[in-house]
């Protein structure tokens, strides 16, 4: 140490000092900016990174809960569609059976007027060949009876007695 002392120089100690000390702007000036500067931006692009991360994890978590909720929709509008459709068959096999239980009380009234009317009609067609076959059965017996003259006399004398009872 002793050396150092003896060989001190205070104009080389000024001189270094001031080139130190001129080092050390020039440093400032010229490279520590830049260098700060590129760390902020680099601190920067890190944050804007992270940040862009952050809204697109949001974003797919948003994404995916409308999707859910979409899927959600899809399947209640699906299960609407599926309940308004069976309730229109069970309506259309209903609305069916009744026009077809209409259509056949409608048959079987026609055919039941139908027996009706044809019964009827054989009906007055038997009255009407019994009255003929009557008539004629009359006929050929009071021709008969009234060929005969004491069976005319007979007939007539029992009709005046027939009168006179009433």
């Amino acid at each position: 140490m002793e050396t150092l002392l003896n060989d001190f120089s205070p104009g080389l100690f000024l001189v270094s000092t001031i080139l130190l000390i001129a080092l050390i702007l020039l440093m400032v000036k010229f490279a520590w900016k830049p260098i700060l500067t590129a760390l902020q931006e680099r601190e920067e692009g890190i944050q804007n990174a992270l940040d862009s991360a952050a809204k697109a994890k949001k974003d797919m978590e948003s994404l995916t809960a409308n999707n859910d909720q979409l899927l959600k929709d899809a399947r209640a509008e699906r299960e609407a569609m599926l309940k308004e459709a069976r309730e229109l068959k069970e309506k259309m096999i209903a609305d069916a059976k009744e026009l077809a239980k209409s259509e056949g009380d409608k048959m079987l009234q026609q055919a039941q007027e139908a027996i009706e009317s044809e019964k009827k009609a054989a009906v007055a067609d038997i009255k009407k060949q019994v009255a003929t076959l009557s008539v004629a059965i009359a006929e050929k017996v009071i021709k008969s009876e009234l060929s005969n003259g004491d069976k005319q006399q007979k007939l007539v004398s029992d009709a005046l007695g027939d009168m006179k009872l009433n």
